[in-house]
Parts: C-alpha cells; sequence; structure tokens
C-alpha cells in the first residue's frame, strides 16, 4: 500500500501484478465497501494487466473528510486523477467501477475520456442517464426501480442514517438481506455523503453524458438495487456500449470474482487492440501523405 495526494485527502492505493509497463486496470469500489470488494477479481488479473485498486475517500485506509460536499463529484474525480497521474502517468488506463465507482466512472469516462482505453459499468449507472430515464420509462420500470432503490431518500435524511450505520443495525439487516456487510461502520456514515452530494442535482437536471471510451455494462440481473431496465439505460445514449446479462446479485465482484474479472480482461483486451490497429492506421495514412 501507499500513500496518494488526492483532492485534500491522501488516499490508500494498491497495486499487485506485472509493473506498471503492463496495461493499467483500474478498479473503484462503491458503497459502504472499500478496496477488498475487489481483492478475487484483482488475483485473477493480475497475470495479465498491473492491477490498482484504491480506498475511495471516506473508505478504507483514505482520508474521510465530513460532511456533504467533499464527496461531489468534482472531488471524487480529482481523486481518480490523482491515482491515475501516480500509478500510470502519460498512459491512459482500463477502469471498472461498482456501484458508486461505477457512478463516478461514468462521470469520469463522460468529462476526461482521453484518460481511459476502456471503462466496465458494474451496478451502478451514469446518474445523468438515470434522470433522463426516468422521464422516458414506462410507469411499470419506473414502479420497479423506485421499489428497488427506496434507501436512496432514506440515505439523505438527516441523523437518522447515521444512527442506522452506527447502531450496527444497518450492518445486520444488509448481511440478512443481501449476505453482504459494509466494510465498517465508519466508511458507511462517511459515505452517506455521496448520496447528499450527488443524487438530487443529476436526478433533477440530468445533462447529457456521452463518450467516445468503449463502454461494457455488465448487469447482474438478481440486482436488488438496479433493475436491468435502469442498468442498460445507457443504450440510449452510449449506442457502441456492450450490454453483458450475468446471473448474479449486486455484490458480482464478491460472489462471482472470475467471471466478472474474465469480462473485464475480454473487453480491455478488445480496446489495447483497437487502439494499437488505429495508431497504426494514423501512422500509415501519414506515412502515405508525407510520401
Amino acid at each position: 500500500m501507499r500513500r496518494i495526494k488526492g483532492d485534500g485527502v491522501e488516499l490508500a492505493v494498491y497495486e499487485r501484478g506485472g509493473g506498471p509497463a503492463r496495461p493499467v486496470v483500474l478498479l473503484v469500489h462503491g458503497y459502504p465497501d472499500d478496496h477488498r470488494i475487489w481483492d478475487r477479481v484483482a488475483e485473477h488479473l493480475s497475470g495479465r494487466f498491473h492491477v490498482v485498486t484504491y480506498d475511495v475517500r471516506g473508505a478504507g485506509a483514505s482520508d474521510r473528510p465530513r460532511g456533504r460536499e467533499p464527496y461531489a463529484f468534482a472531488h471524487l474525480l480529482a481523486d481518480l486523477r490523482a491515482v491515475i497521474d501516480a500509478v500510470s502517468p502519460g498512459r491512459p488506463v482500463h477502469l471498472a467501477g461498482h456501484d458508486w465507482g461505477s457512478i463516478q466512472g461514468w462521470e469520469a469516462v463522460c468529462t476526461m475520456p482521453e484518460r481511459f482505453v476502456s471503462f466496465t459499468s458494474i451496478g451502478g449507472p451514469c446518474l445523468d442517464h438515470a434522470g433522463h430515464w426516468f422521464r422516458e420509462a414506462g410507469r411499470a420500470q419506473t414502479v420497479r426501480q423506485l421499489l428497488a432503490s427506496w434507501y436512496i431518500g432514506f440515505f439523505r435524511l438527516p441523523l437518522l442514517p447515521e444512527l442506522f450505520w452506527r447502531s450496527g443495525l444497518g450492518g445486520r439487516l444488509l448481511a440478512l438481506a443481501a449476505g453482504h456487510r459494509p466494510s465498517s461502520r465508519h466508511d458507511a456514515v462517511a459515505g452517506l455523503g455521496l448520496y447528499r452530494a450527488n443524487i438530487r442535482p443529476r436526478t433533477r437536471h440530468p445533462l447529457e453524458r456521452r463518450t467516445t471510451v468503449p463502454v461494457q455494462v455488465v448487469v447482474p440481473i438478481r440486482d436488488a438495487y438496479v433493475t436491468p431496465d435502469l442498468a442498460e439505460a445507457a443504450r440510449r445514449r452510449i449506442p457502441g456500449a456492450g450490454i453483458r446479462r450475468f446471473d448474479a446479485p449486486h455484490w458480482m465482484p464478491e460472489t462471482h470474482p472470475g467471471p466478472l474479472a474474465r469480462l473485464i480482461a475480454e473487453h480491455a483486451e478488445h480496446a489495447e487492440h483497437a487502439e494499437r490497429a488505429e495508431r497504426a492506421g494514423r501512422a500509415a495514412a501519414g506515412e502515405r501523405s508525407t510520401g
């Protein structure tokens, strides 16, 4: 583990596999987790890639600022840029995100696409795509998703969500409902800022988010929180996005690490091959024009 200076915070960064000369795969965790949710996926990927994980602000061994504003997208993306600069200076990376790691991943590939070779999204839609989807979807689809994401409104309330996690009740209920526990009570409390800082602005006034980065959306069809209809909302604004449905629950990095690693690797290798072919084509065209 090494510590990297982010946007006013220090971030705990973990690396495995070959040196940075190999293609870099950056795995970003969600809520209420830390980098360890990716450990088994990283083991599968480390034979072919330089694999990087980190604790996002508010989680694990990274700094844990208080309040809502420090968890806004602007700060999350500044942290992400700092990690990329440290682990892959001057070279774009392959990005995969789960849950809030995927949500911030969408923001990243749509606003700074030059930093990424590919993006794999798991269990976390682009908030702007979601905002448009709620306006465009049928009533039955909307109701199913609202029932699945009931907790978002709760997490945005004052005080009660903090008590929910600090008392241990949140961890027990999550374990009973999903067989999963938060990385820690402190992480669960701090990460509430993600919901409070970002959900309302983007769902009420969604932006048009598009990207040139090759995107793969892995859809765990037993996801209790993101319905397949919402997960696949990217199709409308990213027509080239590949959709991979998989029989898995929300926490797929934990329950199906091998198959998920294979999907990430295949997408990354395909994007690497396409990028090399494009560079070769540009070089050949340049030679012809100068000849």
